[in-house]
């Protein structure tokens, strides 16, 4: 079984993550999480934030010789924004000294308290269910910044997904109300395109007209939210399950990757657009492959059937809201006097989907692994080699 787990705050030292159920013997590339890291750092209507961060992962544990030995794997990545903060940050958690005293929240005083939640963000909900009158402990964590950890799981999840010959990659569609025209290509070639655009776009004329309505709301101090698509290619047949509804695998992905902050949409191939279609225009009809097998002229199921995958490129299609930290101000309530009052400005980007799709990679990635290894079974690469 495999699972991780996060932590660390978006201005604290580091994010941290632990990974458990790797096989053993599988050869980590460290530089290739390291591109993937960088991906998730680029794309046009980034913050400043990105200018500071030169996201790179240490290996701490379970990693002996450039391979996996069975234990866990421990990973680190530093927050450099930390060195502007450390002298703001609360006493007591071994490393600095508060440069004020510490107050109820655990944040030294001279971090201003944010009593004033911002609509759209975990501020309110986090401040009502941990008894807090500050937003910046909901927000440190409730920060995206925390994706970083995620995609530098996911970039092993695509390693050992890629001893399989099962590619995972992205591509943005829309953001704001540009609409791409996506060329009828291969998913690699779709991708390859992709990383030549800092929209993650491969329509040329798309990419240019999503620029401009990034700009548009920069100059306008808003925020733009978009769709993208994760694909996974070389997928086998019969990863998930129809048998329980906690291992169906379309349901597996769509909590992981709707689990990602301002992700508020996911489905399955484009399922509602099926939704207006009569079913004999929709079901992708089987036909024999001439090799005793069958093959699909269409891919409307988006790769699965039956909570299973069917052979067919696994599509998974997502939605992500506007970022709600905006350069002009919403209305709000401070919760310290009950008066109605506007939301402070916390730095932030103006446009984060191109960064998401990368972040939504290793969410797919990371469910199709623990699928593979459930499937496959084994304690090593080789035994699971076996099981193929």
């Amino acid at each position: 079984m495999l699972r991780f787990l996060t932590a660390g705050e978006s201005h604290g030292p580091c994010l941290t993550a632990i990974v458990e159920g790797l096989p053993a013997g599988l050869a980590v590339d460290v530089e290739a999480i390291n591109r993937d890291l960088a991906r998730r750092q680029g794309g046009y209507g980034r913050g400043r934030r990105m200018k500071i961060e030169r996201d790179r992962v240490k290996i701490l544990g379970g990693v002996i010789a450039g391979r996996t030995t069975g234990a866990p794997v421990a990973l680190r990545i530093e927050n450099r924004d930390w060195a502007n903060w450390r002298d703001r940050w609360a006493a007591g958690d071994g490393s600095t000294e508060p440069s004020g005293r510490a107050d109820s929240t655990g944040l030294a005083e001279v971090l201003p308290r944010l009593s004033v939640p911002r609509p759209g963000h975990a501020d309110y909900a986090g401040m009502v269910k941990y008894g807090l009158d500050d937003a910046r402990p909901v927000l440190e964590r409730a920060s995206a910044r925390e994706t970083a950890a995620r995609v530098a799981v996911g970039a092993l999840a695509k390693q050992l997904l890629a001893t399989f010959d099962v590619a995972v990659g992205s591509i943005v569609t829309e953001i704001g109300t540009v609409v791409a025209t996506i060329p009828g290509l291969p998913p690699e070639e779709l991708w390859a395109l992709a990383e030549e655009s800092d929209v993650r776009c491969p329509d040329e004329g798309a990419t240019a007209r999503m620029r401009a309505v990034i700009d548009a709301a920069r100059e306008a101090g808003d925020s733009l939210g978009g769709v993208f698509f994760v694909v996974a290619t070389g997928v086998p047949v019969g990863l998930g399950s129809h048998v329980h509804w906690d291992r169906r695998l379309d349901a597996r992905l769509a909590a992981a990757v709707m689990s990602i902050p301002a992700i508020k949409g996911v489905e399955i191939g484009p399922a509602f657009e099926n939704a207006r279609c009569p079913g004999t225009q929709v079901h992708d009809e089987l036909y024999p492959d001439g090799q005793g097998g069958v093959t699909r002229l269409t891919n409307r199921a988006g790769g699965i059937e039956g909570g299973m995958t069917n052979g067919a490129p696994v599509v998974v299609r997502v939605a992500m809201k506007p970022i709600p930290t905006t350069l002009t101000p919403l209305r709000s309530v401070d919760l310290a006097t009950g008066e109605p009052a506007e939301t402070q400005y916390q730095r932030s980007d103006v446009c984060a989907v191109p960064a998401a799709a990368v972040v939504g990679e290793a969410m797919v990635a990371w469910v199709l692994a623990g699928a593979l290894l459930e499937k496959l079974g084994g304690d090593s690469l080789t035994e699971m080699a076996r099981g193929k």
